[in-house]
């Protein structure tokens, strides 16, 4: 619901200000900043740009309590009430959901007589840490029991000014995003975005090549990577603690992982009664996800994941005597299939459709901004922003089907995992000279598996999910794209088949009620003839995102710019045999190096598409 951002270690609270001032887009609503002097020659900083969706009067961040704690937050806490009532104690400043999250941590944390000295160890992964990461007493565990308490989605830096800790902590699906770098000072930024580090003058961005053919090889970055060289990611799941040496630097002190899914299938299960289990947790997800005292609309593709939704969303509201949510849809023509289905999906619920009819040329005039705010090299998914816009326009929050291809088996490749891996292996040969196999998971995550061979990765549909779910397809990709697309609008996405209980039921599904070959999803289209929805939209195949919403527009500009591509291909040194079977991505890299890369940054994303890819910067040899 918000942009973070800030700084641990030697700074100027002015540029961490410019540095929350680059998340506006996120939070067009409130604006705030903390700062404290904290010894060493280093300060603290927390910046927050506020999208008000509960508590809209109250509750501006950051948020301080009595005892100089202060905590910046980008989500949502669904089991706020209840917290809220086991910590009665707790003097509260605010009616809303984020100052749950100070009030659990002061009441499970003890507060140290002297604030604690940590020694430097060794750097790993580019990133300073105390010897307590790897050996016993890490402080990061102190806090598991308290995170693991709350119910939602989140992003949150909070500062112990006792302890002088900073927690850096990430929801266990990684909806909501936290990204880190250290400065050649040794001090820590952290924000929501990229974007914020371009307010500190120190941050020079820089093309990670590892990463970057990761991402040609996989079609999604791995582990808590980014594109970005020395920016990675705080883990899905994870708490991260920071302090600072003897020289006011930046040090990682702990980590701990607070939340893992298993899928563990269990074949004693019966399909025709599970379906009522997987609705009811999915309806459970939706009503928390429709938390909000402002308008609620919902992503309808016409699809089985959106239209799911839709039904429950409409259900959820006529139950409560609320307004029904309205559904948005975008399409490339008035004849496209996703959109005929969406029309009829409306009208079997008597819900509200917005259409927007996409602009013959939207992706010539729009294309360099499209890239910037998506942080991304495709160029297949860039309808999502139009969409975004139109929604923002009239409300604040909109639930989507996001998270239901990667529970439920709804990808192709799913079916032909022998060929993906081809696929993906033979991409991984082409990158020569680049040696990814030691491609850093992070510092001191001993849980997850450093091993990424094609053959075991993809030797099941089970090793599959487990790998997509543990390594990024989801957080580094699709939630990724969800956040950046509808966040530059001022948009919030919620995302209910990823709520716990939903993905509970789901990881113990046997394998064969995702896949079986010609229909996937199979479980899932089973719970949804339990509700209101045509038969016709509950047997739909899936077609690929994108494509299927503008085929034509997405064909054309592929089709355009591939002799460019060839060209450009050609610039890009070890990830150029790659980029040669991959028009798309070498048009999508050349649009990344010439917006994020490239001396101009948001200023160039708004020019002609041509004059941006035609003048970039150099490319680290």
């Amino acid at each position: 619901m918000c942009g973070i951002s800030g700084i641990l270690g030697i700074c100027n609270p002015e540029i961490a200000s410019s540095m929350a001032s680059c998340m506006a887009h996120r939070g067009p609503d409130g604006f705030g900043i903390f700062s404290e002097d904290i010894g060493k020659g280093a300060q603290i900083a927390l910046g927050h740009s506020r999208l008000s969706i509960i508590d809209i009067r109250g509750s501006s961040q950051p948020i301080v309590d009595d005892s100089a704690s202060a905590l910046v937050h980008n989500g949502e806490i669904y089991n706020y009430g209840g917290i809220r009532q086991t910590l009665s104690g707790f003097q509260w400043a605010t009616s809303g959901d984020s100052e749950t999250i100070l009030a659990l941590h002061k009441s499970s944390v003890s507060r140290p007589s002297v604030a604690p000295e940590f020694s430097r160890g060794k750097p790993v992964c580019g990133i300073r840490t105390a010897p307590s990461v790897f050996q016993g007493g890490n402080p990061a565990e102190k806090h598991v029991d308290w995170v693991s308490k709350l119910d939602g989605i989140w992003g949150f830096a909070l500062w112990d000014s006792s302890r002088r800790e900073l927690i850096l902590c990430r929801d266990p699906m990684g909806v909501k995003p936290l990204l880190r770098t250290i400065l050649p000072n040794g001090a820590l930024l952290f924000a929501s975005e990229v974007k914020a580090f371009h307010g500190h003058p120190e941050f020079i961005p820089m093309p990670d090549i590892e990463s970057l053919a990761v991402r040609l090889a996989f079609e999604y970055p791995l582990d808590h990577t980014t594109l970005f060289q020395g920016v990675t990611q705080v883990g899905q799941g994870t708490i991260e603690t920071w302090g600072i040496d003897s020289r006011g630097r930046a040090v990682l002190t702990g980590i701990a992982r607070y939340s893992s899914d298993k899928i563990e299938p269990n074949a004693s299960l019966e399909i025709d009664q599970y379906a009522t289990t997987l609705l009811d947790s999915l309806d459970s997800s939706v009503k928390d996800r429709m938390m909000s005292e402002t308008p609620i609309g919902i992503v309808l593709s016409g699809g089985l994941d959106s239209s799911l939704i839709a039904n429950l969303a409409k259900d959820a509201s006529d139950g409560l005597s609320l307004e029904s949510p309205e559904c948005w849809t975008v399409a490339g023509s008035e004849d496209n299939p996703d959109l005929i289905s969406s029309v009829n999906v409306a009208e079997s619920l008597d819900m509200k459709h917005n259409i927007d009819i996409l602009e013959d040329d939207i992706f010539w005039k729009k294309l360099p901004r499209f890239c910037w705010d998506g942080e991304d090299l495709d160029v297949t998914v860039l309808f999502w922003q139009p969409l975004f816009q139109s929604m923002s326009n009239k409300v604040k929050v909109g639930l989507c089907g996001q998270g239901a291809d990667e529970l439920h088996g709804g990808y192709s490749r799913y079916g032909e995992l022998y060929r993906h891996s081809r696929i993906v292996e033979n991409r991984l040969n082409l990158a020569k000279g680049v040696d990814i196999s030691s491609l850093p998971s992070g510092p001191g995550q001993p849980w997850v598996d450093a091993s990424f061979s094609t053959d075991s990765v993809f030797s099941s549909i089970q090793s599959t999910l487990q790998f997509e779910m543990d390594r990024g397809q989801l957080s580094n990709f699709q939630l990724r794209l969800a956040d950046r697309h509808s966040m530059a609008t001022g948009l919030e996405v919620r995302v209910p088949f990823l709520g716990q209980k939903h993905r509970e039921a789901s990881n113990t599904m046997p394998i064969e009620w995702r896949v079986s070959k010609p229909l996937e999803k199979i479980a899932l289209r089973k719970s949804a003839r339990l509700t209101r929805l045509p038969e016709d939209i509950v047997s739909r195949p899936k077609l690929p995102a994108g494509t299927a919403t503008a085929p034509n527009m997405v064909t054309d500009l592929i089709s355009e710019l591939e002799p460019h591509a060839l060209e450009w291909s050609a610039d890009y040194g070890q990830l150029a045999p790659m980029l040669i079977d991959q028009p798309d991505m070498a048009i999508g890299i050349r649009i990344f190096h010439a917006t994020h890369l490239t001396e101009g940054g948001i200023a160039r994303s708004s020019k002609d598409i041509m004059s941006v890819i035609n003048d970039v910067g150099d490319w680290p040899r």
